[in-house]
């Protein structure tokens, strides 16, 4: 229906007919990129950067992304974003927004210089105010008017931790267009999460490539097999045989202790694979519970639940005792539970294991190249927080200097923008039960394009939370 002209929608290129099947076009084609450019970006709640990044009055940081430029401003009536450009002949007033590859987004602090034009030195303070328009009386009355010289607010919101923008002043709001699952998160305490690094690198493929990579724990098998060999019992029940009402986390064979051992090792796997997702600290504290059989349950399976809600409260315990700012990790599981990977459309993704995060962004820069950024993030005591991480430390994306999980996935990504162009390949083919993420954000993609009203676009939207490894939906467009 979406791209029938006969509705008063726009037409989609190449649109989503089967939702188990997505053309290929979509991931190279240049009139679909810049549909996307022109309909989706437009009207997203984008992430834009850390609040930690501007913690005191005057602080800014550029953000960039498909042409566009926004600076983020810490003032004193709380956080503000501007559209980056001066007001007399169209300049950019701060940042570095020439740099293509989202690199380097400039950043500083405008209390007591404010924001001065390099081209003919006209000056905004903090709060987007003009200051100083030099030669103040060659120009007109009516070229001075406030209206006309102040910077132009860009829509700004805050939610886990994090500064959004929206260039759309009537999209639905953040928690619109996200839902509960920002309460939840923030149950979570991710918004008290700080950044202890950030890497970031510039990938040869369509960003919705990139993205997809992470939309499915499918993959690990043969991507990380690492993983699969340290959990074989707990992937199988996943992927190889039919689901069952929970996972099969235990080797019936095995004592209570050696079925631990094993839940450790693949806790290590994943903490030396992406830091954040599981942190050293946290793996520290399950290693000193292995051995722990008094009180477990006779069934394997059934005892390692119990023991990791145990591992959950030392870990909650020891943490709170440092000063840490952790929640109740077992209740909070149970008050409001979050998927092992989370996806904030359009463009970011929170993975989670016990108290710390890792985080994926993804930003096109051409329809066969994007620039994806992942950062670890954690708890530290008050006043012992690190100083913000400000920019990426910027690889190649084959470089061994990302953690190995990534570095995995990094792999395959490149070589999949190739496969997209083979004869033959007109779809990828998802599998309706735990693939449907791909689908559903990729229909949500066309609902922008083809112009459905947004109330709708934030209600599929909001499915999209607790859908990693979930099955295609049905949406009311």
């Amino acid at each position: 229906m979406l791209k029938s002209a006969n509705t008063g929608l726009r037409d989609v290129p190449f649109p989503i007919e089967d939702p188990e099947r997505i053309p290929a076009q979509r991931y190279y084609d240049a009139e679909f990129y810049q549909m996307e450019l022109d309909h989706v970006w437009p009207h997203v709640w984008q992430n834009a950067c850390r609040i930690e990044q501007i913690p005191d009055e005057g602080d800014w940081i550029e953000y960039q992304n498909v042409g566009k430029s926004v600076l983020i401003v810490n003032t004193k009536d709380g956080i503000k974003a501007f559209h980056n450009a001066c007001r007399h002949r169209g300049v950019p007033i701060a940042g570095n927004p020439l740099k293509d590859d989202l690199t380097g987004g400039g950043h500083g602090n405008c209390r007591k210089s404010g924001f001065v034009c390099p081209f003919h030195g006209w000056r905004w303070n903090a709060e987007g105010e003009n200051t100083l328009v030099y030669g103040k009386h060659l120009f007109s009355e009516r070229q001075l008017d406030p209206a006309d010289i102040n910077l132009v607010p860009c829509r700004v919101d805050t939610a886990i931790g994090c500064v959004w923008i929206n260039f759309d002043d009537d999209a639905p709001s953040l928690r619109e267009s996200i839902g509960p699952l920002i309460d939840r998160l923030e149950a979570h305490n991710l918004h008290k999460l700080r950044a202890e690094w950030q890497f970031g690198t510039v990938l040869p493929a369509n960003w919705k490539v990139a993205m997809e990579a992470f939309m499915e724990g499918y993959h690990v098998m043969k991507t990380h097999p690492q993983l699969q060999a340290a959990h074989p019992e707990m992937y199988g029940s996943m992927y190889e045989k039919p689901r069952g009402p929970m996972p099969q986390m235990a080797d019936p064979e095995l004592s209570h202790t050696e079925n631990q051992r094993i839940q450790v090792g693949s806790m290590a796997l994943l903490s030396e694979g992406m830091a954040g997702m599981l942190h050293a600290k946290e793996l520290e504290i399950a290693r000193g519970m292995v051995g722990i059989e008094e009180g477990l349950p006779e069934d394997k399976n059934m005892a390692v639940f119990q023991w990791l809600g145990m591992v959950m409260h030392q870990i909650s315990t020891q943490l709170q005792a440092r000063g840490e700012p952790v929640p109740d990790l077992c209740a909070v599981t149970q008050s409001d539970p979050i998927k092992s990977v989370e996806f904030l459309f359009p463009h970011y993704f929170l993975l989670p294991y016990f108290s710390s995060f890792s985080a994926y962004r993804i930003r096109p820069l051409g329809p066969e190249s994007c620039f994806f950024e992942l950062w670890s993030l954690t708890t530290f005591p008050e006043g012992e927080e690190p100083e913000p991480v400000m920019e990426p430390t910027i690889l190649p994306y084959d470089s061994q200097e990302f953690p190995p999980i990534p570095r995995q996935d990094y792999a395959n990504i490149p070589i999949q923008q190739q496969g997209m162009h083979a004869k033959g390949f007109e779809f990828m083919r998802l599998s309706r039960d735990v693939e449907g993420m791909i689908s559903n954000y990729q229909r949500i993609i066309d609902g922008y394009i083809s112009g459905v009203p947004q109330e709708k676009l934030a209600q599929a939207n909001q499915l999209l939370a607790g859908n990693f490894d979930g099955p295609i939906l049905e949406f009311d467009f």
